[in-house]
């Protein structure tokens, strides 16, 4: 697998092959849609996702000190040719520990927004794994169970 600007494209996938892409967009649906239900039935704040919680979210806030999961993310610094370098290295740590670690996903810019064409960005399932993990951490997330149930 090579990590792209966004995501991972699989070995020996054409850029841009409509099939592969509407496979990708299926499955990065699925995993948003799911992630979303979770957060409703469950407290973002009691929820693992990984096994490795405790070890990404450590590895994740010495790595990146400077991201606020609260605020929205910095697409740009992201995107930068430093800020890609810092999450290869930062994702390539979790080849052999987590399973498709570097398959692309969809991820909130913002907590405080649910998915949407203005608040979703492309990236790859470590980025969504450390931001998410960070996220409910520190509580961001809880406000999609308090809503769920508010009624």
């Amino acid at each position: 697998m090579s990590l792209g600007t966004q995501g991972a494209i699989p070995e020996g996938a054409q850029d841009n092959n409509p099939d592969v892409e509407a496979q990708w967009a299926v499955q990065a649906g699925k995993h948003m849609e799911t992630y979303w239900k979770i957060l409703e039935k469950v407290k973002g704040s009691s929820l693992r996702l990984t096994k490795l919680d405790d070890d990404i979210y450590a590895h994740f806030k010495k790595d990146f000190p400077d991201i606020d999961v609260g605020g929205k993310l910095d697409q740009d610094a992201m995107k930068s040719k430093e800020g890609k370098e810092r999450w290869r290295k930062f994702i390539g740590e979790y080849e052999k520990k987590i399973d498709d670690f570097n398959f692309g996903t969809m991820l909130r810019d913002s907590p405080k927004a649910e998915y949407g064409p203005d608040t979703t960005v492309m990236s790859v399932r470590m980025q969504f794994y450390a931001i998410e993990i960070a996220r409910n951490r520190e509580g961001h997330n809880d406000w999609i169970y308090e809503q769920a149930h508010a009624n």
